[in-house]
């Protein structure tokens, strides 16, 4: 196990990759016989209603240009009361914000799909970090666990991977967040911000919907970049 007090941990980038990554939840403990990770081909409507509903939660990965980190300091960050709804942890792993990310979506599902397997690492994780645990103390937590670390790398070395993994120290200049609705209002979440960013009103059946404006806020920042892909938390649908 990496010591976290020596040097910092540095992962390899997971894929925004549907098959491997409800693969990857599958072996943390998140059962996907009702619910699974599936693509979002655009913001426009059409592709919108090609996504079962309702969507339990949104995952994007985005560059990170100057145009999106120069405007993070108007970020709302949610109310202390608010917080204590919302599952956040910290990112102080490098390259981890594809785990952290996921993290985000599954632990604020809304609770049905929070039954993970029983004696699974998710399991496990969730009951060590409670909603009211401190973002960082939940990061230490992490940070010291050889079994995710394990998790995360063999996700990242999978077959279902459509690109080689690299290097671990080239640079890396993509970010997944996770969109969420707890109690009704629309959280973005991102390891590298002081807390949840509150984006409004929301209902789980508008998440999809909403989580779609917020992403193209994103976009508009960077109107030539092309470096941005979501998938959604749906409802499975038979083969």
């Amino acid at each position: 196990m990496t010591d976290p007090t020596n040097k910092k941990q540095r992962w390899f980038p997971l894929e925004s990759n549907p098959t491997l990554i409800n693969s990857y939840i599958q072996n943390l403990g998140f059962d996907t016989s009702l619910y699974e990770f599936v693509d979002v081909f655009s913001t426009e409507e059409w592709a919108l209603e090609m996504i079962p509903q309702p969507v339990a939660a949104v995952l994007m990965l985005y560059p990170l240009t100057e145009a999106q980190t120069s405007t993070e300091q108007d970020d709302v960050v949610a109310t202390a009361a608010a917080q204590d709804s919302v599952w956040f942890i910290k990112q102080r792993i490098g390259n981890a914000c594809g785990t952290i990310g996921l993290l985000h979506a599954l632990l604020n599902a809304p609770e049905p799909l929070r039954m993970f397997k029983s004696g699974s690492w998710l399991e496990s994780f969730a009951n060590d970090c409670p909603i009211p645990l401190d973002p960082i103390a939940k990061a230490e937590r992490l940070e010291a666990d050889s079994k995710i670390a394990k998790l995360h790398d063999d996700a990242t070395s999978s077959e279902a991977n459509s690109t080689d993994r690299g290097n671990i120290d080239d640079d890396v200049l993509t970010h997944f967040i996770a969109l969420v609705c707890v109690q009704d209002r629309l959280y973005e979440l991102d390891g590298r911000k002081e807390g949840p960013v509150d984006h409004g009103p929301t209902t789980q059946m508008t998440l999809l919907k909403d989580s779609a404006a917020v992403v193209q806020k994103f976009m508009t920042k960077d109107p030539t970049e092309m470096r941005f892909t979501i998938t959604a938390l749906a409802p499975k649908q038979s083969d």
